[in-house]
């Protein structure tokens, strides 16, 4: 790559932390504060689920939204997230799919 010249235009960085940004002011939700913290999958879902079905201003089903943004939330997580708390995610995905009865 060719070293960058003086008073050359350089290039713009993204934002360090766009994914916290993207949770705090996402389009597809209004989730309540400290969600997935909750103790319990089914809390988590049930907090989730009715989080999209209020929602006015999601683009996708509320089923897809609230699975998008638990799954978003895993993912920006990513190797720091301890198991038992990634479990208790994963099983609110479960947990999700049977309030919304897609089992």
């Amino acid at each position: 790559m060719p070293a960058q010249r003086k008073g050359a235009p350089r290039k713009k960085t993204s934002p360090r932390r766009w994914s916290q940004r993207v949770t705090r002011e996402s389009d597809a939700l209004d989730l309540k504060k400290g969600v997935f913290k909750l103790t319990s999958a089914r809390k988590i879902a049930a907090s989730l689920k009715r989080s999209a079905e209020r929602s006015s201003r999601r683009k996708s089903g509320a089923y897809r939204s609230a699975l998008s943004m638990l799954t978003f939330y895993i993912n920006r997580a990513g190797k720091t997230l301890p198991k038992t708390e990634r479990a208790r995610l994963e099983r609110a995905k479960a947990e999700l799919k049977h309030q919304f009865g897609r089992d």
